[in-house]
């Protein structure tokens, strides 16, 4: 069967967000993460400024984005190694935190420039629907089938728990990452203090505090 004129369309659209990505990931501890990077990265790509425009209308927010779930992705292929079945719930989310932790840590460097742009205030709530995703995603890898409030706050905690735990291993290596990631699991008691009424952090505050983590961690 032929490709139809969508689906080439979004195949090539797919594979220059990738091109002007990985242009970008090389160009951004120089430049930062702002329009200047977009334009900078999409003319390495081979890019016009009309399909720059058509394919980030957005600029620096899509080229955000776009590597969140590609860290995303990376995270879920390495995840698919394990049996979540075989695991119980605290191994899960330990695993699944690792695994996006290391889809990170590839990109430290760019991911300092990215993190410092998704902090400004009007790119906050990008940032916490990212987060959100990620969490999303890793709890759907550990089986989570809650369709009640549950399903809500999970999510919120799990949130904090990467944002955080990235930020220290952005900023003071895996041994400290993998430390504060467990005393974070046992605070909420592997996750089963959530039946009782766990309050979901304040996650604008928990992202910015993180933030200033990565912003000062070491090269």
């Amino acid at each position: 069967m032929s490709q139809t004129a969508a689906e080439a369309t979004q195949d090539w659209a797919d594979k220059a967000e990738q091109r002007v990505l990985d242009e970008a990931l090389r160009l951004a501890p120089r430049l930062g993460w702002n329009a200047s990077l977009v334009r900078a990265a999409a003319a390495a790509a081979q890019l016009s400024p009309g399909e720059t425009d058509l394919l980030l209308p957005q600029g620096p927010r899509d080229l955000a984005a776009i590597l969140a779930r590609r860290h995303d992705a990376k995270a879920m292929e390495s995840l698919a190694r394990l049996d979540p079945a075989a695991l119980k719930i605290r191994q899960k989310i330990r695993e699944g935190v690792i695994a996006r932790i290391d889809a990170a840590a590839h990109d430290s460097q760019a991911v300092r420039r990215w993190a410092a742009f998704l902090a400004f205030p009007t790119n906050v709530p990008l940032a916490l629907s990212l987060l959100w995703e990620s969490a999303d995603q890793l709890w759907r890898w550990a089986g989570d089938v809650a369709t009640d409030e549950n399903h809500y706050s999970k999510r919120a905690i799990l949130s904090g728990i990467l944002v955080s735990t990235l930020a220290v291993d952005l900023a003071s290596g895996r041994e400290s990452a993998l430390k504060h990631l467990d005393a974070r699991i046992d605070g909420v008691m592997a996750f089963e203090k959530w039946k009782a009424g766990v309050k979901a952090p304040n996650l604008a505050a928990e992202f910015l505090s993180a933030l200033a983590k990565m912003r000062y961690a070491r090269s």
